[in-house]
């Protein structure tokens, strides 16, 4: 029986869960699943230009799982690139760090910290914010986030 993976630490959720073509519907499109845990590989190592053995640290994976992470991710992406296909982030067994709100009146991306008690827009200061998996963001009377932080664990699909 191979031993379970370790949780991989993703510092900063996608802006978006999904990425395609212009112009091509969905229903036509193959579908191309990204990890959570991939793309915050390629957010680090692309996009950030991080060395592997730093980035590797960042997510608390080592430096050989960070390196084979790497690799299927950019084969997805190109994958996309080439064929054509619907890239869907999402899934993955991971602990986020920090959590993206969206304000659905101005368009605002917030990222912040679990334990940060926002409850409204910087830029607008509309209270109808959603969080990185598509939720209401709310705080209850004391303060607190309604869904608490069962969802710093991220596992499998969209919760």
């Amino acid at each position: 029986m191979p031993r379970p993976k370790k949780r991989r630490t993703v510092q900063h959720p996608p802006l978006f869960q999904s990425i395609k073509p212009r112009g091509i519907p969905v229903c036509g499109l193959p579908r191309i699943e990204l990890t959570l845990d991939e793309y915050e590989a390629i957010r680090l190592a692309d996009y950030e230009k991080r060395e592997h053995l730093e980035a590797s640290e960042m997510m608390n994976i080592s430096r050989s799982t960070f390196t084979r992470l790497i690799e299927t991710a950019r084969h997805k992406v190109a994958r996309m690139m080439i064929d054509g296909g619907e890239l869907i982030i999402e899934g993955g067994e991971i602990d986020l760090a920090h959590n993206l709100l969206y304000c659905r009146k101005c368009g605002e991306k917030i990222i912040v910290k679990w334990d940060n008690n926002i409850s409204e827009c910087p830029e607008c200061n509309s209270d109808d914010l959603y969080d990185c998996f598509g939720k209401p963001h709310r705080l209850n009377r004391a303060g607190h986030h309604t869904a608490g932080k069962q969802r710093r664990r991220h596992r499998g699909g969209r919760s």
